[in-house]
C-alpha cells in the first residue's frame, strides 16, 4: 500500500504568483497537500512562472475583481485549510480576500502572506525583487569579488530560502497550533526579515574580531586558503573546506605544503603566500584527476559542478534527488526530487504541472456549481 504524504487531506489555495509563494506551496504539495493555484486568466499569455515549482498542483482561472469571482472564491475558502498570497500589502484587502474577511468565513483558515518587506514597517509599500531584498538585508554586501562590486547570485536566495521555505515553515507551525486550539491564524512573511538571520555567523565573527566581514576576504569567504575555491588545469574548480586543523594538516601533508606555511593556517598575513602555493598546485592536474586523488583522503572537498553536472551526479541520483517525469505529451525530462526524506509519510511527485486553467471546471463542480453556472462564468469571463 502506497504511503501518503504527511499533509494528505490538507487543502491549500495559492493566489500568489512568481516564485516565493509557488515554491512554498510546492513544498506542501510534495508532501501530500492538495494545492489549487488560482490566477486571473489575463496572466495566461505569461504562463506560470516557473513551471518546475507547479508540480503536484491543480490550476484554475478566476477573476477576483468580479462579484461572482469573489463568491466562487469564498466558497472555495470554506473548504480550505491554508491560503497563500503574495500581493503587496493592502492589495488583498482591496480585493476582499484579506485575512480579516476570510476568517469570518473560515475561522480555522491559516493565511500566509509573503511579501518583500512585510505588512508593517517603513518599506511595506515599496515594490521589490530578490536582488533588492538581498541588498537591504546585508546579504548582497557579502557576495562578489574582494575589490569589485557586489555580485547578484545566479539563483534566488530571498525568494526561495527567504520567502518560500520560511512560508512553508510558518504554515506548518500554524497547522500544529491549530491541532491544539482549532483556530487558524495570520502569518506575515517578509523576505528581508528571513534573509537577515542568514548572517548569523558573520555577526558572531564581527563580535569576536571587532572587524566587519569583508566581501570575499572573510574567515569563511576566500580570506583563507583552507576555506576556498581553486581552479584546476582544465579550467574547472573545486572547493576546500579544511576548517579543522586535522583536515588542514592532512591536506598539507598530501600536497607537500612547506612546513613553514602549513603551520600558519590562521595567519592572515601569510594567506597570500599559502593561497599562491595552492593555486599553483591545483592547476597541475585536471579536476577529475584531483577527484580520484582527494577522494582517498579524509578531508572536506568537492567539485564546483555546473547545473548539468549536478543533474548527472550519482550523489543526487542515489538520493532520488534527480528523477525523471513524463509530461502529458509524453516527453520525458529530469527534475529535482523531494529533499525532505520521511520514513512513514514520504513526499512524492504525483503529477507534472498542469495547463493554465486546466482544473477550473472540475474544481467548480466539486463545490456544487452546475454546468449552466460554469458556462455562464466562462461567458462573463469570470473564469
Amino acid at each position: 500500500m502506497e504511503k501518503k504524504g504527511a499533509l494528505h487531506g490538507i487543502t491549500v489555495l495559492d493566489i500568489s504568483r512568481m516564485l516565493p509563494g509557488p515554491f512554498c506551496t510546492m513544498v506542501l504539495a510534495d508532501h501530500g497537500a492538495r494545492v489549487i493555484t488560482i490566477e486571473d486568466k489575463r496572466f495566461e499569455k505569461e504562463g506560470s512562472f516557473p513551471p518546475s515549482v507547479n508540480r503536484n498542483k491543480e490550476h484554475m482561472t478566476l477573476n477576483l475583481k468580479s462579484r461572482e469571482g469573489k463568491e466562487i472564491f469564498y466558497r472555495l475558502v470554506g473548504n480550505a485549510d491554508i491560503l497563500v498570497e503574495g500581493f503587496r500589502p493592502g492589495v488583498a484587502a482591496r480585493l476582499g480576500v484579506d485575512y480579516d474577511t476570510l476568517k469570518e468565513k473560515n475561522p480555522g483558515l491559516i493565511y500566509c502572506s509573503i511579501s518583500g518587506y512585510g505588512q508593517t514597517g517603513p518599506l511595506r509599500d515599496r515594490p521589490g525583487h530578490d536582488v533588492n531584498y538581498l541588498g537591504v538585508s546585508g546579504l548582497l554586501d557579502q557576495i562578489g569579488p574582494k575589490d569589485g562590486a557586489p555580485t547578484i547570485p545566479g539563483f534566488q536566495i530571498a525568494d526561495i530560502a527567504g520567502g518560500g521555505l520560511h512560508g512553508a515553515l510558518g504554515i506548518l507551525l500554524a497547522l500544529f497550533d491549530r491541532t491544539r486550539t482549532g483556530r487558524g491564524q495570520f502569518i506575515d512573511i517578509a523576505m528581508t526579515d528571513c534573509c537577515l538571520p542568514m548572517l548569523a555567523v558573520n555577526m558572531d565573527l564581527q563580535r569576536l574580531t571587532g572587524e566587519r566581514p569583508k566581501r570575499s576576504d572573510a574567515f569563511l569567504s576566500h580570506g583563507y586558503a583552507f576555506y576556498n575555491t581553486f581552479e584546476t588545469r582544465d579550467g574547472k574548480y573545486l572547493t576546500l573546506g579544511a576548517l579543522e586543523p586535522h583536515f588542514w594538516n592532512t591536506l598539507c601533508d598530501h600536497l607537500g605544503v612547506p612546513p613553514h606555511l602549513s603551520c600558519l593556517q590562521l595567519n592572515k598575513e601569510k594567506q597570500g603566500e599559502i593561497k599562491a602555493f595552492m593555486e599553483d598546485t591545483f592547476k597541475k592536474k585536471d579536476r577529475h584527476e584531483w577527484e580520484l586523488e582527494l577522494d582517498q583522503l579524509p578531508i572536506c572537498w568537492g567539485p564546483v559542478n555546473t547545473l548539468e553536472e549536478a543533474m548527472e551526479s550519482e550523489v543526487f541520483s542515489a538520493r532520488q534527488m534527480v528523477v525523471e517525469t513524463v509530461a502529458p505529451n509524453g516527453d520525458r525530462e529530469k527534475t529535482f526530487g523531494v529533499p525532505i526524506k520521511m520514513s512513514e509519510t514520504p513526499g512524492s511527485i504525483r503529477s507534472t504541472p498542469v495547463g493554465f486553467g486546466e482544473s477550473t471546471v472540475k474544481i467548480l463542480e466539486e463545490v456544487e456549481f452546475s454546468r449552466d453556472d460554469i458556462d455562464a462564468f466562462f461567458t462573463k469571463e469570470i473564469i
